[in-house]
């Protein structure tokens, strides 16, 4: 069965967005370069290798629909962003299209569009952003994993990425030369 895998860029203070919804904190990008022996590159790749399906809501698509189209400055990584199969949850639009790449679809209901997706065979499912859209897929009990990508940074206010208790399993922790350190947790 495929996997619903929340992945989110955080500060070591737990930031998620900052105060103006900015992430000026991200670290290793961009993916403008061959990939390598770069053990970060070739871990972030190897996620979007691992995944052909997204799903995002309203406000990180609209932010992200004319920027990640023509970000050439993402090389292979923008390419294989940009072909995955897009669903963006929203209540108010009719339609999402995707520059010259496929639209994505507009689904009302993002729980049981992941259950369905689970159900169907391919790769594994990935919500990128959307911490609204991930508190209430958490709650619906469809994330599978969280992928946190620790940033040595810290903001002190901003929007935190989890609001409430959680216990989650470790999967993995392993950091890198630039600083990040990737934690995946089991949910």
């Amino acid at each position: 069965m495929r996997k619903l895998i929340v992945q989110q860029w955080i500060t070591v203070d737990n930031i998620a967005a900052e105060e103006d919804g900015g992430l000026s904190f991200v670290s290793g990008e961009p993916f403008d370069d061959e990939i390598t022996d770069d053990p970060f590159k070739n871990s972030v790749m190897g996620f979007i290798d691992s995944v052909d399906t997204m799903i995002l809501g309203a406000n990180t698509y609209n932010q992200s629909k004319d920027v990640w189209p023509s970000a050439d400055e993402q090389g292979e990584y923008g390419k294989k962003l940009n072909n995955l199969t897009k669903f963006v949850a929203s209540s108010t639009l009719h339609d999402a299209p995707w520059s010259d790449f496929p639209a994505a679809t507009v689904t009302r209901d993002p729980a049981a569009t992941v259950r369905e997706l689970k159900e169907q065979s391919g790769k594994d499912i990935w919500l990128w952003g959307s911490l609204t859209l991930m508190r209430s897929l958490l709650d619906a009990g469809v994330v599978d994993e969280v992928r946190m990508l620790v940033c040595p940074s810290s903001r002190g206010k901003g929007t935190h990425l989890f609001e409430d208790r959680r216990n989650l399993k470790l999967v993995e922790a392993t950091s890198f030369d630039n600083g990040v350190v990737l934690l995946r947790y089991g949910v």
